[in-house]
């Protein structure tokens, strides 16, 4: 039989709202499209944060199933903030608490590594040098990253795609930093508590060279103001390159001039991390897989 994988779209109804008047897909989405090439015979279940895309929003996650009977959950990115006391982020970090204490293993990035470590007792803060946006540049992996499964098989450093602009400040009791990089010192990390354990990372292996073309349209503006780019020309450009190595991915210039590479380009070596979760976390106490 073949797994059964819940996947949380953590973006709230508004921020889902902005994802798509800027072009971009759903952050659930875009997990369900890297789960479905790594795991083509997986249900996966895409459960929206505050319900349906209608005219009212009930609060919460409604798994159309306990999260027990699932082998593992993925977590996306966030519009939210967790350090932010407000009933939408209490409710994330309540099922977080809960699927720890269900035992079952979860995986996410972004917002996944703040929900991960603040459930288990850490500390997030917005991060002083502003949002980390396209590429995380020269993550290394530490000596605890190295004997982790999570990074078999992945280079000792590499870059990868994403935006976030909060991190991790301290780690509270049961997690564990696996690798960092200047941005951010937390780039990922294992929480062990109780009977659940999490792998999370700071970056976004679920996106691909348009998903980060489509999201600067709507971070663009707070980019900008960060003087990550001179003005909305120099924005725009980036994008725009972005957008034409992904048409055509063997162009040589374009991955010279925005200074990428296979841990990027090669879909195998950038969800690597997810492929190890599923192998190594999920599959040996999986109830359904074969």
């Amino acid at each position: 039989m073949s797994l059964r994988l819940l996947i949380l779209d953590a973006y709230d109804p508004a921020g889902r709202r902005a994802l798509a008047a800027a072009g971009a897909r759903a952050a659930g989405e875009l997990y369900r499209r890297m789960l479905a090439a790594l795991e083509p015979d997986a249900t996966l279940d895409v459960v929206l944060f505050g319900g349906d895309d209608g005219a009212e929003f009930a609060a919460g996650f409604r798994p159309p199933a306990p999260l027990a009977s699932y082998d593992g959950i993925c977590w996306t990115g966030s519009n939210m903030t967790v350090h932010r006391d407000t009933p939408e982020v209490r409710e994330q970090l309540a099922l977080a608490r809960a699927a720890y204490d269900a035992g079952v293993p979860s995986f996410g990035s972004c917002w996944a590594v703040h929900v991960a470590v603040t459930a288990a007792g850490g500390r997030c803060e917005a991060n002083p040098k502003g949002r980390e946006f396209g590429l995380a540049r020269k993550i290394t992996v530490n000596d605890r990253g190295r004997a982790h499964p999570l990074f078999a098989d992945k280079p000792a450093a590499f870059d990868a795609f994403t935006s976030h602009e909060d991190h991790v400040v301290e780690l509270g009791p049961h997690a564990t930093c696996l690798a960092s990089n200047d941005f951010a010192e937390v780039q990922a990390v294992h929480v062990r508590r109780g009977a659940g354990e999490f792998w999370a990372v700071q970056y976004h292996p679920e996106y691909e060279l348009m998903d980060v073309a489509q999201l600067g349209i709507l971070r663009a503006p707070q980019l900008i103001a960060q003087g990550f780019f001179r003005d909305a020309s120099d924005a725009s450009g980036y994008l725009a390159d972005l957008e034409a190595l992904h048409a055509a991915p063997t162009r040589r210039d374009l991955s010279y001039r925005l200074a990428v590479g296979v841990d990027v380009l090669d879909p195998a070596v950038r969800t690597r991390e997810v492929r190890n979760w599923l192998d190594r976390a999920v599959k040996p106490r999986s109830r359904h897989s074969a």
